[in-house]
């Protein structure tokens, strides 16, 4: 009976560790072939030295300090992990707040600094895969959560703190979904799990998740807004009017 019991618990543990990997979005080494981590790489390396550019150019000096102070936050809260039914966790990936606060360049800037030390430091998220994972969480999440905020808010009220909130809430959940499901095909694609599988693994808890990251992202720019809303990325006019010496970026 003890063998049984001990069997049993050792077939979970096993269990867990294969699909633990296929329902977090910081996939480990060894479960994307090498075509899917070259062109994960590509991509990554040529947007993060296009954002490179883009900063040198066009942004003030001034959005440094933000843009560490930015880094720094987005790396703490997603240290904070906050449960999910059915045994999981999930934490803020942030690229939606990067991209709100800083814009789409120096947001992915910041998002591709996070997941770099995550996984350097923490080996959070594989080495090999790093583009990969960059490429899903950062690059999707920020460029992407960030035009998506920008029409709703201005479709809304660019200078109203509801625009602001339903952007926010709205990009932070679809970014988390879209990274998710790109995650499952490049799994798929790999061979590591069947698509379907990996789809609605993704999805199912991805939903939960993208809740969260949707009130932490509305609960901090909410907060940024009544204190101190020039930092935004295109702040509002009244900051600007308010503020000579405004954080923003134009």
């Amino acid at each position: 009976m003890i063998e049984t019991l001990a069997l049993v618990r050792l077939q979970s543990i096993i269990n867990h560790a294969m699909w633990h990997p296929i329902v977090a979005l910081h996939i480990p080494d060894g479960f994307l072939n090498f075509p899917v981590i070259a062109v994960t790489w590509v991509i990554a390396i040529g947007l993060i030295a296009l954002a490179l550019r883009k900063v040198q150019d066009e942004y003030q000096d001034r959005t440094v300090p933000l843009m560490g102070v930015c880094a720094a936050f987005i790396f703490a809260a997603q240290m904070i992990n906050f449960p999910i039914p059915g045994g999981t966790s999930g934490h803020l990936l942030g690229g939606t707040l990067a991209g709100a606060l800083l814009g789409p360049w120096a947001g992915s800037l910041v998002m591709s600094v996070v997941f770099i030390v995550q996984a350097v430091v923490f080996q959070d998220g594989g080495i090999t895969v790093m583009g990969a994972n960059i490429f899903n969480m950062g690059l999707i999440g920020t460029f992407g959560g960030y035009y998506l905020f920008r029409a709703i808010r201005n479709g809304i009220g660019r200078d109203k703190l509801q625009g602001m909130v339903v952007g926010t809430a709205i990009a932070a959940w679809v970014s988390v979904m879209v990274a998710a499901i790109v995650c499952a095909f490049e799994l798929a694609l790999s061979e590591a799990v069947p698509l379907q599988v990996a789809l609605i693994a993704m999805m199912s808890w991805h939903v939960l998740i993208g809740i969260g990251e949707a009130l932490i992202t509305v609960a901090t720019v909410t907060f940024i807004w009544r204190t101190r809303p020039d930092l935004f990325y295109r702040a509002p006019h009244r900051a600007i009017t308010s503020t000579p010496r405004s954080l923003s970026i134009r």
